[in-house]
Parts: structure tokens; sequence; C-alpha cells
């Protein structure tokens, strides 16, 4: 599915993960279900709010300059283009908007090299900027964020710790975002777009309230992970234990999804393929058979990455990926990699 979205079509890989090479790691898929056994951990599939720094500034919308010479558009006329991460200006690192601006201001209208995270790809561009003749303010016509915002789904939630999973892929072809910025809060599905053969849908969210409800901690290529607050109630939700994905066999499973208000439901899916030994998050094939769930989304749509997978009442892995040309198949990751992934990016 597409990562984050979660967010953006241009940030998604769908999002390849971020650290891929990190979820190799020494740890056997057997090993690391049984060194988590003595663990218990609640059933997730609650959506999230998740507000996290671009790693940079992104490009939303190029755009014009009034400058004394006439209209300009210096950013598209250097090749940028909606989607673009700008990560330095003239070799100083920018973080944020005030960041730019103040390098922008810096460059007093000379040419002005840009390092911007293109789809993988690192890219160098020159820029001139243009002094606006309304603000004074030397502008290169971008609409711009530095924050990323969007909804997914939590997969698993340890028991006594409170330490989370969730998304089950990575969240940016960019530079990593700094976890430390990183806020989660509660959700309320309040609208979707269906998925249809070659179009993924997704999930509309409204975060409630402005006080948290988890900390982020670290990403990687299997997820986001962090530590739930202890304010937060977790009294109503499933518990179950861990399953490795030699356990895992063809036939009837279930997942657990938020696709209307803020309370999980249990839908019916079949495994189609287990495919142990795969490094790109993709262990299992899936396939959407509840008809409920089928007439409300057509499928696996955005938002939902990360909802928790059971079998014989094991939790097994997470929903990642849909396939564009079948939005009622998709793929999801062991529950074993996605916390192996977790831990050696910690």
């Amino acid at each position: 599915m597409r990562r984050l979205f979660f967010w953006r079509k241009t940030r998604r890989g769908l999002l390849a993960g971020i650290c891929a090479a990190l979820m190799i790691c020494s740890v056997g898929a057997g090993k690391a279900v049984e060194a988590d056994a003595a663990a218990e951990y609640y059933v997730g599939g609650m959506a999230a709010g998740f507000a996290l720094p671009a790693g940079g500034v992104e490009i939303v919308e190029l755009s014009s300059v009034e400058g004394e010479s006439g209209v300009r558009r210096p950013a598209e006329e250097a090749g940028l283009r909606a989607g673009d991460l700008i990560c330095a200006v003239d070799g100083i690192a920018v973080k944020s908007i005030e960041d730019l601006t103040a390098a922008l201001e810096r460059s007093g209208g000379r040419e002005t090299k840009l390092m911007v995270h293109r789809g993988g790809e690192r890219l160098e561009l020159a820029v001139l900027p243009v002094k606006d003749t309304k603000s004074g303010a030397y502008k290169i016509g971008v609409l711009i964020r530095d924050v990323l915002s969007g909804i997914g789904t939590v997969t698993y939630i340890e028991k006594g710790s409170r330490h989370f999973g969730a998304l089950g892929h990575g969240v940016s072809e960019g530079p990593l975002p700094d976890a430390s910025s990183a806020k989660v809060y509660a959700c309320s599905v309040i609208g979707i777009n269906r998925g249809t053969r070659g179009k993924a849908g997704e999930l509309k969210g409204l975060f409630l309230g402005d006080a948290p409800i988890a900390r982020a901690e670290h990403f990687c290529g299997t997820g986001l992970f962090g530590t739930f607050e202890k304010s937060y109630d977790l009294s109503g939700c499933e518990t179950a234990e861990l399953a490795p994905v030699s356990e895992a066999t063809i036939g009837k499973a279930v997942i657990w999804s938020t696709v209307d208000g803020s309370t999980p439901k249990k839908y019916d899916i079949a495994i189609a393929k287990v495919e142990a030994n795969d490094r790109d998050n993709k262990n299992f094939v899936i396939k959407v058979t509840d008809e409920e769930l089928i007439e409300a989304t057509g499928g696996i749509v955005q938002g939902m990455s990360g909802s928790p997978i059971l079998q014989n009442g094991k939790l097994i892995g997470a929903v990642t990926h849909v396939f564009l040309n079948d939005p009622t198949r998709g793929y999801g990751i062991s529950i074993e990699r996605m916390m192996a992934g977790g831990r050696a990016c910690e």
C-alpha cells in the first residue's frame, strides 16, 4: 500500500524501505518471535494520526513570484517539481520553512544551489531567487511544508511496556525523519475514497485532540515504533500471542482495522501465499473476503497499512501494500520481520 498514505503520492515507495539494509539483522525469524514469547500483546487495528518532520522542506505546489522585471516562476525554471524535498541550500542543511527562508534571504538574488531528494535520487539544482515586490523577500515560487501528516494503523502494543509498532513499511523515500519531533494522535476515520482497479483508495481521518497519545521513537523500513502514553486506555483491546511465519498457512485469517470512527473491527481475509524469506516486507499475499469491508472500501486502502493479521487467534503479521490491479488483494509483513527491523533501527 502506499507508504503513509498515508501521505502524498510522491512520498510513497507505498512508499522502497529506507532502512532496507537494517531489516536484515542477525536475529533469525524464529528466534525473533521466541525472544518475545513471554510478552503479551494487545492487538492494534486502531487508526492513528501521525505528524512527522519531513526531513527537509517539501514542495507542495509550484507558484509564481512578481518581481521588478515581471512575473517569474523561478522554481519551475530551475526544474523543481511538486513532491521534491529540499534538504540543503548552498551546502547548508535546511530542516524547516524558516531555514529555507533565511537561506534565500542570504542569497540576495544570486544563483543558489539546492540539494533535492526526488524519488530516491539526490539532485543538485540551481535556482535564481526573485525579490517579491510586495513583501521585499526573496522567493523562488513554491508552496512548501516541513511537517508530513496522515493516518496509519497501529499493529500491536506490548503489555507492560506499552511499546508499539505501526505501518509495517517505511515512511519516506528521503532522509529518515527525526523521530524525536514526531507526534502520534488519536484519530477518527470520517470518510473513504474506495479503491478501484488501477487506483488505490484511502481513508480520510480527523485528528482528535491536541495531546499526543503516544511518542514515536524510531522509524525504519518495517514501520514506526514508539511507546503509548500511560493515560491511553487499552482495556478494550483484544490480546494475542505472536506466531512465527512458519506457522502461517494458506487459508482463512482475519485483520483488525478501523474504516469508520475510532473503533477497530475484525474482517475476514484469506492468506493466498506465504513467502517466509521475502526481504521486501511481502511475506504474505492476502485477499479480503469480507463483504462488509469490500463494500465500504473496495478492499485494502491507504491508511490500513499496519492492520494486524491474525490466524488461529495468533498475531502473524501486518498489512503493508495493495495490488493496484485488484484492491481486494495485497501484501503483508510477518510479525517477526516487522519487530526485528524495528529493533535493528533502535
